[in-house]
Formats: C-alpha cells, sequence, structure tokens
C-alpha cells in the first residue's frame, strides 16, 4: 500500500507539470523557453508529452498492478469481516471496552433478548445469538458497507488508470514495439504508405489528426509517434462541404464549424452534420471533434521584384499555399533558380495602428532600423484590419532558407503610407520588419525602380555629379564632392550605413553620419528624378507642400535602403491576388477508455461516500440468569470513534437502562 500510494504522489506531480507546461509544442519554443542544456535533461524524461512518456505510462501500470494485489489480499479480509457477527466474543472480555453498560432486570433472559432483539432492529441493526449453556450472547451489526467503501475506493484507482492507459498512446506504442509498426518520417502521399506505416481499422484505441480542405475528403487520420507517423483508417470518409468562421473585432476567430458529409463505405449510406468546437460527431465509436482550421491551399497572384543587380522589371509568380514554387531570378549576370514555399495566407490581420509620431532617434548602428517585433509598435493603441498577408519560405542554391512575411495593402504607419515586410530565421523568432514607402499608385514600384537605379553605376555617377554642383562651394571642391557622393552611394547600396562607417573610430562615428546622411539623401533624390526622366515621368516638385511629401517620402526609402542588406532574399514580391481555400483540422479519436473512467469515478464517490458517511458500528449483549431475572452487560464499538458515536451510544444507553427495567 506505502508503494501505491508513492507512485501515486508521482503521478499527481506529473500531473502537475502536465497542467502547468503546455504540451505538444514544437521543440524550438522549448528550447527558446528553457535553453538547450536544460532542454537536452528535460527532453530526456519527455515532459513536452508527458501524459504518454514512457516513465509515466510504467508508473501508471505499476500502481494498477500494486493497487490489484492489494485488492486481491485484502478484499476477501474485508468482505469476511464486514459478514461477520464476531459473535464468539468471550462475556468476560467485554468488560475490557470503553463503551459498556450493566443492568439487571426482573424479566427472564428470553424476554430481555426479545425486547432488545426488538430494539435493535427497530435501529437498523442485524445481529445473531449465541447461547451459551444458560448465558446468551447478542451480537449485532450496523454499518458494514463501510468495509466496501475501501474496496470500491481502491478499485476505483484501477479502474481509472486503465481506462487512462487504454486511452493513452499505449495501444499504438505496442502495435510499434511489438508488432512490426514502423511511423512514417519521408514526404509521401497516404496512397504509397506501406502496410508498416498504417494501423488496422479495428484499432482498439487512437487519437489522430485530419486536415479536410473544402470540397475534398478523407477517410484516414494520422497518427504522430516519436518524429514520424503512422496512418490510420476511419472506418466511414468524411467530406467538407462548407467551412464557416466568424470573427472578433480584434481579427481573432469566435467560432468556427464545419459542414460536413459522412459516408459509410460498407452500406454506402451518407448524412450530413455540422461539427462545432463543443458539438462533435460521433458515429461508429469514433469521435470527431473540431480542433482548428488551417489554409487549404488557397491560390496565390503575386508580383516579384528583383532585389539583387540594376534590373528592375517586375514579373508574375503563381502559386498555392502548402506547395512549393521553382522560378528562375535574373539578375542582369547570371540566373538562378529559387524554390519558394508558400506556407500561409491570413485574410485578416489587425493591428495596432494609432499614433502619428514621427521616427525617434536610435542608435548609431540601429537608426535605420524601422520596426522590431510585432508589425505595429507596442505603444499604439487603436486596433485596424490591415489586410491580408503570406508567408513563405525562400530556399536558396546554397540550401539556407528564411522565412517572410509580406502584406498585400500599404498601411498608414507614424503619418507615412508604407508597406511591411518582415523576415526571420526561425519560427521560434519573431519577425524583423522593414517599411517600404508607397507611390502614389499605392504600390514599391517607384522604390523597386529608385534600388535598381541605386545598382546602376552610370546613373549613381551623374546623380552624385548633379549633387555635387548644387552643394559645392567653389570649382574645386565640386570634383572631390562628386567623387564622395558617388562612393558614398556605392558603399550604401552595398552595406547601408554600416559599411560607411565599420572602419571609422567609434567616438567618430556619429559625426561621420552626421555628414554622410544628408549627403546620401540629397544624392538619392537626383537619383530619384534621373529615374523618372528616364521612365517618361513628370518631374518632382521640391517646393511647397509636394517637396515635403517628397522629401518625407525619401526618408522612408532612406530607411528602407539601409535595411535592405539585412534583408537576405534575392527577390520582394508583393501579394497582387489571391483565392481563398479553407481547410478544417479535426481530431479523430476513439477512446474506450472514456467509459472505464466514468466507472472508475462512481466506484470512487461511492467509495468515498461509503469510507466517510458509512460508520460500522457494533452492539455485544451478553445475557446471564440471576434468580428469577437476568444479568445484562452491553458494549458498543466502532472504528472512528468520533462525537457522534459518543452521542449515539448514549442513546443506547438510556435505551439499554429502559429495556432492562
Amino acid at each position: 500500500m506505502r508503494f501505491a500510494v508513492s507512485l501515486l504522489m508521482f503521478i499527481c506531480v506529473a500531473s502537475l507539470i502536465g497542467t502547468v507546461l503546455q504540451q505538444n509544442q514544437a521543440a524550438s519554443n522549448y528550447i527558446d523557453k528553457f535553453g538547450p542544456f536544460w532542454f537536452a535533461i528535460f527532453d530526456k524524461f519527455s515532459i513536452w508529452h508527458i501524459y504518454n512518456s514512457w516513465w509515466f505510462l510504467l508508473i501508471m501500470a505499476f500502481l494498477v498492478v500494486s493497487t490489484t494485489i492489494c485488492l486481491v489480499r485484502n478484499s476477501p479480509k474485508m468482505v469476511h469481516d464486514a459478514r461477520s457477527f464476531r459473535e464468539y466474543v468471550r462475556g468476560s472480555s467485554l468488560r475490557s471496552f470503553h463503551h459498556r453498560v450493566e443492568a439487571t432486570a426482573q424479566a427472564s433472559p428470553a424476554e430481555s433478548l426479545a425486547r432488545i432483539q426488538q430494539w435493535l432492529g427497530s435501529q437498523g441493526y442485524k445481529f445473531k445469538v449465541r447461547q451459551d449453556g444458560a448465558s446468551m450472547l447478542l451480537a449485532a451489526k450496523k454499518g458494514g458497507a463501510n468495509r466496501l467503501g475501501y474496496i470500491f475506493a481502491h478499485a476505483a484507482i484501477v479502474v481509472i488508470c486503465v481506462g487512462g492507459l487504454l486511452d493513452s498512446e499505449l495501444p499504438v506504442r505496442l502495435q510499434v514495439w511489438l508488432g512490426g509498426k514502423v511511423p512514417i518520417t519521408e514526404n509521401m502521399l497516404i496512397s504509397q504508405v506501406p502496410d508498416s506505416g498504417r494501423l488496422s481499422a479495428r484499432n482498439p484505441s487512437f487519437r489522430a489528426n485530419m486536415m479536410v480542405p473544402e470540397g475534398a475528403q478523407s477517410s484516414s487520420g494520422v497518427v504522430s509517434v516519436d518524429n514520424g507517423v503512422l496512418v490510420q483508417p476511419l472506418p466511414f470518409s468524411l467530406k467538407l462541404n462548407k467551412f464557416l468562421v466568424d470573427y472578433y473585432s480584434t481579427g481573432m476567430p469566435s467560432s468556427f464549424k464545419s459542414e460536413v458529409e459522412v459516408t459509410d463505405p460498407q452500406t454506402g449510406k451518407s448524412f450530413s452534420q455540422t461539427i462545432e468546437v463543443n458539438e462533435p460527431l460521433r458515429y461508429k465509436g469514433v469521435t470527431v471533434y473540431q480542433s482548428s482550421f488551417d489554409d487549404g491551399g488557397s491560390k496565390l497572384q503575386l508580383v516579384g521584384y528583383p532585389l539583387v543587380g540594376a534590373r528592375n522589371q517586375p514579373f508574375d509568380i503563381n502559386g498555392a499555399v502548402g506547395k512549393a514554387t521553382e522560378i528562375t531570378v535574373n539578375n542582369g549576370v547570371q540566373q538562378a533558380p529559387l524554390a519558394i514555399d508558400f506556407s500561409g495566407l491570413r485574410v485578416i490581420n489587425v493591428e495596432n495602428l494609432a499614433g502619428d509620431v514621427a521616427p525617434q532617434p536610435k542608435a548609431v548602428m540601429e537608426h535605420v532600423a524601422s520596426v522590431t517585433g510585432s508589425a505595429a509598435g507596442a505603444k499604439n493603441e487603436n486596433l485596424r484590419n490591415v489586410g491580408p498577408s503570406v508567408q513563405y519560405r525562400i530556399v536558396g542554391s546554397d540550401g539556407q532558407a528564411h522565412e517572410y512575411t509580406n502584406y498585400m495593402l500599404p498601411m498608414m504607419l507614424d503619418g507615412s503610407l508604407v508597406f511591411l515586410a518582415g523576415v526571420r530565421d526561425t519560427a521560434s523568432q519573431p519577425y524583423r520588419y522593414i517599411r517600404i514607402p508607397a507611390d502614389a499608385d499605392s504600390s514599391v514600384a517607384e522604390f523597386m525602380d529608385l534600388r535598381a537605379a541605386l545598382a546602376n553605376p552610370a546613373l549613381v555617377h551623374e546623380a552624385a555629379a548633379r549633387f555635387a554642383a548644387k552643394n559645392a562651394n567653389s570649382g574645386m571642391q565640386q570634383p572631390l564632392l562628386q567623387k564622395a557622393a558617388a562612393g558614398a552611394l556605392e558603399t550604401f547600396s552595398r552595406a547601408g550605413f554600416n559599411g560607411i562607417i565599420e572602419k571609422v573610430p567609434e567616438q567618430d562615428r556619429e559625426k561621420v553620419l552626421g555628414f554622410a546622411v544628408p549627403m546620401i539623401q540629397l544624392s538619392l533624390m537626383e537619383l530619384r528624378d534621373l529615374m523618372r526622366g528616364q521612365a517618361g515621368k513628370p518631374a518632382l516638385d521640391h517646393d511647397g507642400a509636394p517637396g515635403q511629401d517628397a522629401e518625407k517620402w525619401m526618408q522612408m526609402a532612406l530607411l528602407a535602403l539601409a535595411n535592405l542588406p539585412d534583408y537576405p532574399a534575392p527577390i520582394f514580391m508583393t501579394l497582387k491576388g489571391y483565392e481563398q481555400l479553407e481547410a478544417s483540422v479535426f481530431q479523430v479519436a476513439r477512446s474506450p477508455g472514456k467509459n472505464t473512467v466514468y466507472l472508475g469515478c462512481l466506484l470512487l464517490v461511492i467509495g468515498v461516500f461509503s469510507m466517510f458517511y458509512i460508520r460500522d458500528r457494533r452492539i455485544w449483549v451478553w445475557i446471564k440468569p440471576q434468580g428469577r431475572g437476568s444479568e445484562l452487560l452491553a458494549a458498543m464499538t466502532s472504528q472512528r470513534r468520533t462525537l457522534d458515536f459518543n452521542h449515539e451510544f448514549d442513546r443506547f444507553k438510556e435505551a439499554f437502562k429502559r429495556l432492562s427495567t
């Protein structure tokens, strides 16, 4: 019993960990939270999925065995003791009881016995009489079900643990350990999965996931096992006719449900049903829960802009969420293959965009950065839907990959209309954003033209010459200023402001930037005019309100160009259009242990009620003749001698004296 209690304490501690620590998350989340060292230690104990870890299941199995042995050994004794009247107690031993009473009666022993039997029967006692010569011993008991409470309570532990084992991964893992099942770790179609990667349709217990796009159907779930998956066939097929989702004003989904059609392959009959979060589908012993939703392969139309070289010709890109697209990027020097993996489409994005605050000055090394973390910044308070966004991964020819998120529409941030473009190295990191200013057509076309012009040496030297002609104090100073401006533009194009100050001593960097930033900005304004002239666009007005707008646009372009060296992508993509296709994510479970756990809970309630609210009480009355009357000796006892028991003995004592008179 002590061993069983110790195991129960381990299970309680493990359950506490599993409740506090969010389970079944990506490993990168736990690495960020605990660090690589503690992650490696905790991972050996599988606390990320503690309820299905080998040691948790082993403890539960030991608890079942230990408690079962305890029940087998002690239950017969308890049942025998509950049924026994203990009528072989000697009369002389009753005098040693603390709760006893003695009396003499004028009635004969048989008459006294009849009176006491009648009173005990009225109080719910069962009794048995033992004749010992001329004397008699009356043994009575009530509340023998108290012993059954111990049996039911311990049996409940066994039943609940067995139900938990049935609904755990143990049935699936036993098939992996002993049945020759091998989890699939490669990407393949379900039809290509071999028999070793498929579970039986008669699998007694499983918990699988199933994603069904709108208009598609599926008859198989996927069970995660270690680093792979096993395919679980279902006794029916499920088709998603329509997915419905409602949103709060914050952009979070308020409710979502799926209109499905279920078909039984054995009978060919089908029926329709709506699955909601708290209203699952139950059919043929399988329960289908609405777990979440995802993109079902939405079709995307994007426009790509080169970010390398002097080419600025945009090109169309078509893709689908969940699929990879192969393109070839021509940067004017060579053609480079590129793999783009579109990972998501978010139609609604609610961000905090309040405020009209000018950009705040930052540290020298960071004053060109615009946004880190949240796309809108933590100081804004008003929520606004900023439109769709697309997420994708770009895998270069060197095998390195980065994740990107781009918004389809420009948004007003700090008084400027900009496009947000985010990048991160891994899924565990927050996105780092750059702001690209929108032109008069609410696009990034003019900024991309400016970027391409900055990579054109001829245009850069001509822009530097114009800058020097307008800002040189003398004819002798003009060549030097032109050379400085051209060199600054070239370095800025290659490495941003970091390239300009990387060889400058720390104490002189502010001074160098104070001279270089205005020179680069004015040179870029000249470069913009040259670029617009070559494209046949009208010249910009640099006076009055139009001039202020042009200067503000150039300031945002300057910051964006400074950030481009830290934007590791050969192309920039904007979302032009999409055809959304939703998909429902279902959790499919066969849980025979559920009814077993319900039975265990019922036994536990009965057991606890019996132990705490049913008191085992026993009364012995020794009757022996004394002259024409009789001599009476009675004793009363209970397992728990509480205050209520003392009151009950007092009532028995008074009744006993009345019966003896």
